[in-house]
């Protein structure tokens, strides 16, 4: 691969790609979503997640941005979703989430935060595609009682 490399000390700078961590937030029969109030895809409607930050794992980025987003309480229960979007030089990961209570209190990067039933989760407004293939994984998952991992290179 062509990389950028100093042309005095020869030292290579990478260029790697960003991973967004998040969570499928459920309590009893619904599934949590946040509506966004920042751009990209403002108004739209997503799960919670975000980039991971450095000094943390995946799974306390997809917690952290669980608060920060929804200001809901979970507890994480396991990788659910590893979605590779190339394009964009991104790696999405959801965890599944069961919800401790209904308390909700979204940040500023969220206009509501609102449980949905799968029959009433507003397909046409899914902000993103990793968002979308990750709901639709779940919701069979769900059907079928099991949880395995899912990975797949998303256009």
């Amino acid at each position: 691969r062509d990389r950028a490399v100093c042309t005095s000390c020869g030292e290579v700078h990478y260029e790697n790609p960003l991973n967004v961590v998040g969570t499928v937030p459920v309590w009893g029969e619904q599934v949590l979503l946040c509506r966004r109030n920042i751009e990209p895809r403002y108004g739209l409607w997503t799960l919670p997640a975000g980039f991971l930050e450095l000094g943390e794992s995946s799974a306390d980025g997809a917690l952290r941005e669980t608060i920060e987003e929804a200001g809901a309480h979970i507890e994480l229960e396991g990788l659910f979703t590893v979605l590779n979007v190339v394009r964009v030089g991104q790696v999405h990961l959801f965890y599944r989430a069961r919800m401790i209570d209904t308390s909700l209190d979204p940040g500023p990067e969220t206009l509501e935060a609102r449980l949905f039933h799968e029959h009433e989760i507003p397909w046409d407004e899914i902000a993103f595609r990793t968002v979308r293939e990750t709901l639709k994984h779940f919701f069979a998952c769900r059907q079928r009682g099991s949880y395995p991992l899912h990975t797949a290179d998303i256009g």
